[in-house]
């Protein structure tokens, strides 16, 4: 099948016909320009939302990161941004492999196409002025026939007439002749033409125009061909990154598969237990035996004895229950000054804290033995080879290595010496007689000035106030929510000028920026932290060097700063 044959008549279809070929090829470009944008932004979305939900680190979801779960979601995003990298690689080589390619072959397909109709317009308009030359080759024999036809008619009509002059006669006989030369000359170039003509017209229909259409078939056909090309390796390079994304997908399955349930209760355990012992049970108080009553069957005589509490002992009524207890306010601000010891830490807490800061000063203390060595070997050569370096200069920095590591091994013996205590080899300061039955007494504990040490942890890590010197009053739940609940704000004393930023992240402490006017409303009572209001509904504590204090000498109970 030929256009040149079948479609020979069709020339100006035919323009229109290729002109919507490269119209859809056009299409198809702008299409799959839009498809690697759609990719490039999904795959950018992508790694939004991945690093979005990233662990930041020094912050509290890095210390969460120990939880298999937590690790399986990490694994997770980190897949989920090499998924991504893969709609990335679709987006460029879409954008490589076929965009550009076809937008240069679409560019030639034009050129071919105006060069092949052109040459054809071209041909056309010589079989049209070949056609207009047989036209007027045949007009012209036409009228010469018909001027030769009245010329030997105007001549028999006057050779016929007697009155006419033999001189007239000769005339019209002389001028019908010429009119009969002139119609056979033009009989002879109209066939001359005529035969032109039809040589043209065979050459246009059988050989020229065959010749361009053939052209733009196999433009044409080369188009539809690169368009299925183009389809075929536009869904070659979505299967390219297939086994890579299913990695990415296997990788997130086994992400999910790795996640231990029972590993995790296990690190909440180690993460939180205390080393309490839960408490034990309340003694029955009875407040009757000041009553007298008439003995009867119902009466309670029979429980006195078993339910009177001897004052002597430790007043179990004065300890508070987990279950009613709520924070201490001072444990909110000491959150962002923990005690060196870490004495507001449980028991099983505090241990692993002493350990792990035993350990973290041991690696230091190596470190400064490594160094040390090093040091004392390159002395030595100095010392052989003066002309190497100064061994002054580096005994120097001996000294100073080793003050460190005697400073290091102090701290060892001071952190071991806690991490003793809390393990039970050392006596335990003031703690042991303070734990009965699972509650506290405090009766007789001397109050100091470390917040965190008049205080008594509870499982949750809240404390309970020192009660020692107070008279045995049964404290009831609703009593001790209402000792928080109604407290009356506290006045202000003072203003002050934050000097650094602070980012209050813990409990009870408070952000303020570097210039900030705040008022002071408890000044510092030697822990290193001043209590300061913002608004009626934001106060809290922030370190005392970050801030400069101007209290209000009229103000109760306020020191003069200098």
């Amino acid at each position: 099948m030929s256009w040149g044959t079948e479609l020979w008549d069709q020339f100006d279809n035919l323009e229109k016909h290729t002109q919507w070929g490269i119209e859809v090829l056009e299409k198809y470009i702008k299409f799959v320009k839009e498809r690697t944008e759609i990719e490039i932004n999904y795959a950018k979305q992508l790694r939004n939302l991945s690093k979005k939900y990233q662990t930041k680190k020094n912050s509290k979801e890095e210390e969460e990161s120990k939880y298999t779960s937590c690790k399986a979601f990490q694994n997770t995003l980190n897949e989920m941004s090499d998924y991504a990298g893969q709609h990335e690689v679709i987006s460029e080589n879409m954008s490589s492999q076929i965009m550009t390619e076809l937008i240069r072959f679409v560019q030639e397909l034009k050129q071919e196409r105006k060069s092949n109709f052109h040459e054809g317009r071209k041909a056309q308009q010589h079989i049209e002025t070949c056609w207009k030359q047989l036209e007027s080759s045949k007009r012209r024999f036409e009228r010469d026939c018909k001027e030769a036809d009245r010329a030997q008619q105007h001549f028999e009509k006057m050779d016929a007439d007697i009155n006419v002059t033999k001189a007239d006669v000769e005339k019209a006989r002389q001028q019908a002749q010429i009119r009969h030369q002139m119609s056979d000359d033009s009989k002879g170039d109209y066939s001359s033409v005529l035969q032109k003509f039809n040589r043209e017209q065979n050459e246009h229909y059988h050989t020229h125009m065959p010749s361009i259409f053939q052209k733009l078939q196999d433009m044409e056909e080369k188009r539809i061909a690169r368009l299925g090309e183009s389809l075929k390796m536009y869904a070659e390079i979505d299967r390219q990154v297939i086994p890579i994304i299913g990695k990415c997908l296997d990788g997130i399955t086994k992400s999910a598969e790795s996640i231990n349930e029972k590993q995790d209760s296990q690190t909440v355990i180690e993460a939180f237990k205390s080393g309490f012992e839960p408490p034990g049970d309340v003694d029955f108080e009875d407040f009757t035996q000041s009553i007298k009553r008439t003995v009867s069957d119902t009466s309670l005589t029979n429980t006195k004895a078993d339910g009177k509490t001897d004052p002597k002992t430790p007043g179990k009524s004065r300890g508070k229950l987990w279950p009613f207890i709520k924070k201490n306010k001072c444990f909110g601000f000491h959150q962002g000054a923990t005690p060196e010891d870490f004495s507001n830490l449980p028991p099983e807490q505090r241990r692993k804290k002493l350990q792990q800061k035993v350990d973290e000063l041991n690696k230091d203390i190596q470190k400064e033995i490594d160094q040390r060595d090093a040091l004392t070997k390159m002395r030595d050569v100095y010392l052989k080879n003066p002309q190497m370096g100064d061994a002054g200069s580096v005994g120097q920095k001996l000294i100073e290595i080793g003050n460190n590591i005697e400073k290091l091994r102090v701290e060892v013996q001071k952190f071991e010496s806690w991490l003793a205590e809390v393990e039970g080899r050392l006596p335990v300061r003031n703690d042991s007689s303070r734990r009965q039955s699972g509650l506290y007494e405090t009766q007789n504990t001397v109050p100091v000035n470390n917040c965190a040490q008049d205080r008594e942890s509870s499982p949750d890590g809240s404390y309970t106030e020192d009660q020692s010197q107070e008279t045995e009053v049964k404290v009831t739940p609703t009593e001790f929510d209402d000792d928080f609940d109604d407290e009356e704000p506290l006045p202000t004393i003072g203003t002050c000028k934050a000097l650094y930023p602070f980012d209050g992240e813990n409990e009870g402490t408070i952000s303020v920026s570097e210039g900030e006017i705040l008022k002071v409303i408890e000044e510092d009572k030697g822990d290193g932290w001043t209590r300061i209001r913002r608004s009626e509904e934001e106060e809290g504590y922030v370190p005392t060097s970050y801030i400069e204090v101007y209290l209000d000498k009229n103000a109760k109970g306020a020191k003069t700063y200098i």
